[in-house]
């Protein structure tokens, strides 16, 4: 299920973004085709318990009684109970465990995630809508097609560009360190000064006097200290994203779908969890044997069997789940190679956390000359304990000749380096993590999905080294909110509703009072920013181009005949300059000029667009047709232009001429469609400008159908076929490869039902065309299937534009 608003709310152009913090919302099915509602409440039937295996975290507490609405059950119900499964695995143990102490669901839990559903929903669509609306009207090169707000997507790319301003602010300074160089029984050896820089050159180059004229170092203190590297604590979902990125190149998007399949397949423990504490019941000895066959830690898990495990270090124990751990034994065939080493990941840090400390013994020699003082360090390991098994985590050794204290050593080398102070680097995923979990913005699970957000925004570009650095828009936005509301783009107020939803989920604050609090505090801000705006529009127009000034000329307008430019950056769309008029057009394809062919219904030129891809489909479309369905009840999924409160574009609101009704355009559905499409209710129509490769393609789905190559000429007529109701296409075949005899090279005839053409077809998608078609004589079989294009017919309701 997600939430939405009602449809009365979808349209941008009625419903001001205001209004939006009063709607109400709607919880619907995520894939209404799947029917999983139907299918609980039919399964439920005659049933007296329901157990509810679902996530054991605020989100599965939150479907469980999505699932109890479903199958009608109730919570208070004596003659049918609801019983809920917590488990953090899927292995047999954890089940069983799981199916012997069976609890109530949460309810507590499950309105803080309604709370923030609604809170997020509200607050985000309202101020994308504004924001949208206001800016893509205005400037032709912003490459958005969405300008979306977020109470936490929004903070998370403040981060960075808080960092980008830190950057471009700094000023570089020049410093100066002593660097003193001995040779002590074939080592040389280089000091450390005691003052580490200094900024002043004068004051440098008298300290580098005085050393030079001493010109010998004296051993002042020799110390050892036996020093601990600790093991890691349990490995929860944050540090696990780090790791991820950091380590592995994974984004944390792809690191929680990977973890998440491990998980499911029963190869890892629950991978959403705050804990870093393991349970006291926890079985160490039976996982750490899960990994003793091993080929890579093998040796190492059974030398720990033998001579003793360590305990866990004291993690932080959130109530949640127990740390993630392997619960099944792997390799890369069975799992894939990415996942793969996700796993390894996980199994390397279980092992860590039971192995020893690393231990070692670092060595200080303090030095002086001349008055300032010196040091050099030394590093010999005694006990690599974990790093044998995490060796990224090693220790370099450093080793030190022998001195003694008094000892006097001449200087080999001075040098007096110059150098200057760097400026911090951009955040990488990992910083953005650590700096997310550290201010309260997003969830263990949804902090992957904030920063996938605003790569797919254009907000911020992932760089090499997994570094994020801010575009122009999202520099541009944050600036505009500082600008207005500071606020709106730090984390303080996200902190302060989580630890609101934190008290909704505890039962100690009431649900609807909560988010009507939260909804009033930012339906004043938006107020505020609306009215703000300018502040943010100037900044833009420092960095954006006016729409008037963007694109280039490409097609007429029907209303002033004069050409109108079309614009690139996403969303594309063409702009009349003159009307001052937008025309959106499909996206994620290209665009160009069909023939300066003109629309019968409003004079204006037709376009053709191609999807992306060396398959993918093409077709005309009038941009105000596409833009302003002239016919009721058109469904289409091909890029429509308007956008959803998901940020996403929404179904229906374009037509292109391959589902126009139009009775005599010779561009429409009824023009030039063939046939019904075998895999939905969509029309195969045929491809205009697909020559030489000439093809049928279904206006609904993926289904394509390969004509007779080489020909010089396909086209529709207007002739139906008498068994099936086809449209009988003519072909003008090439004169060196025709089939036909005595050189012939035009011939008419019905796809399905001509025996020449039917053997020249070839479906690239759709196989089951060939399934009902295969091996049938002339047009057997078609009568059962429903009449050729009964989906290009006029429905009598529609109301259409004059001709």
């Amino acid at each position: 299920m997600f939430s939405d608003f009602p449809a009365t709310y979808q349209d941008w152009k009625v419903t001001d973004p205001q209004d939006l913090f009063q709607a109400p919302i709607l919880k619907t099915e995520s894939n209404p085709k799947a029917h999983i509602s139907r299918h609980l409440s039919q399964e439920a039937r005659g049933c007296e318990h329901l157990v509810l295996w679902l996530d054991c975290d605020r989100e599965g507490e939150n479907i469980c009684f999505e699932v109890i609405e479903c199958t009608a059950f109730r919570m208070r119900d004596n003659r049918r109970k609801v019983y809920r499964a917590r488990f953090s695995s899927v292995t047999e143990k954890d089940i069983l465990k799981a199916l012997e102490n069976l609890v109530e669901p949460n309810k507590n839990e499950a309105l803080a995630v309604d709370a923030r559903q609604e809170i997020d929903l509200k607050v985000g669509v309202s101020f994308t809508r504004f924001q949208t609306s206001y800016f893509q009207g205005k400037y032709g090169n912003l490459d958005a097609r969405v300008i979306s707000y977020g109470p936490c997507q929004t903070p998370t790319l403040g981060f960075c560009v808080q960092r980008y301003l830190q950057i471009t602010a700094f000023k570089a300074e020049k410093f100066w360190a002593l660097c003193p160089y001995v040779i002590q029984d074939g080592f040389e050896i280089q000091l450390q000064w005691e003052r580490q820089k200094l900024f002043d050159f004068d004051v440098a180059t008298m300290f580098h006097k005085l050393v030079m004229q001493d010109g010998i170092v004296e051993v002042l203190d020799i110390s050892e200290k036996q020093e601990t590297k600790a093991r890691p604590s349990g490995l929860n979902t944050v540090n696990l994203l780090k790791v991820a990125s950091s380590a592995l190149g994974f984004g944390p998007q792809m690191a929680m779908q990977l973890a998440e399949r491990l998980y499911t397949q029963g190869f890892i423990s629950y991978p959403r969890t705050e804990s870093t504490a393991y349970p006291s019941s926890f079985d160490f000895r039976g996982t750490l044997g899960l990994l003793a066959n091993s080929s890579i830690w093998g040796d190492c898990v059974r030398d720990l069997l033998s001579k003793g495990y360590q305990k866990p270090r004291s993690g932080a124990d959130a109530g949640d789940h127990p740390p993630i751990t392997p619960m099944r034994s792997a390799t890369e065939d069975i799992v894939g190679r990415d996942a793969w080493r996700l796993y390894q990941y996980v199994c390397q840090h279980f092992i860590g956390t039971v192995s020893s400390d690393c231990k070692y013994i670092r060595t200080k020699v303090e030095f002086s000359s001349g008055g300032e003082y010196f040091h050099c360090m030394g590093l010999h390991v005694t006990d690599q304990g974990f790093t044998c098994i995490m060796p990224w985590l090693a220790l370099k050794e450093t080793n030190l000749p022998q001195l003694s204290k008094g000892e006097r050593i001449e200087i080999t080398k001075l040098e007096l380096y110059e150098g200057n102070t760097e400026p911090p680097n951009y955040l990488s995923e990992s910083e953005l993590i650590s700096l997310m979990e550290k201010n309260g913005i997003g969830t263990d699970a949804s902090i992957p999905v904030h920063i996938n957000n605003i790569c797919e925004r254009n907000y911020v570009q992932v760089q090499s080294g997994r570094k994020l650095v801010p575009t122009t828009l999202g520099i541009t936005l944050v600036r505009g909110y500082q600008c207005i509301d500071p606020d709106l783009c730090l984390p303080d107020i996200r902190s302060f509703i989580e630890q609101q939803i934190n008290l909704i989920a505890k039962g100690q604050a009431d649900h609807s009072r909560v988010v009507q609090h939260v909804l009033q505090q930012f339906k004043q801000k938006y107020i505020y920013f609306v009215k703000q705006i300018e502040n943010m529009d100037v900044l833009f127009e420092a960095q954006f181009s006016p729409l008037a000034d963007s694109g280039c000329f490409l097609s007429k307008c029907g209303k002033c005949l004069r050409y109108m430019k079309y614009i690139s950056p996403q969303p594309s769309r063409l702009y009349c300059n003159t009307c001052e008029e937008v025309y959106y057009v499909p996206q994620k394809g290209t665009v160009k000029l069909y023939k300066e062919l003109t629309c019968p219904l409003d004079n204006f030129e037709l376009l053709l667009f191609s999807l992306s891809g060396p398959e993918g489909k093409s077709f005309p479309l009038c941009p105000y047709c596409y833009n302003n369905p002239p016919f009721e009840g058109i469904d289409t999924l091909f890029g429509a232009t308007k956008i959803g409160s998901s940020g996403k574009l929404g179904k229906g609101a374009g037509m292109p001429c391959f589902i126009c009704p139009h009775p005599t355009c010779r561009h429409s559905l009824i023009s030039q469609g063939v046939c019904a499409c075998p895999e939905c209710s969509g029309t195969l129509v045929l491809d205009p400008v697909s020559a030489p490769k000439w093809r049928l393609e279904c206006n609904m789905c993926n289904c394509l159908v390969i004509l007779p190559q080489g020909a010089h000429r396909i086209s529709t007529t207007r002739e139906r076929c008498s068994e099936c109701d086809s449209t009988i296409i003519e072909v003008d075949f090439n004169k060196k490869t025709t089939p036909l005899e005595d050189g012939a090279t035009l011939h008419a005839g019905c796809i399905l039902c001509d025996e020449l053409l039917h053997s020249l077809v070839e479906v690239k998608h759709g196989k089951s065309f060939f399934k009902r078609l295969g091996g049938r004589g002339r047009g057997r079989g078609m009568t059962r299937r429903r009449r050729g294009r009964g989906s290009a017919k006029v429905d009598p309701k529609m109301s259409f534009r004059d001709f």
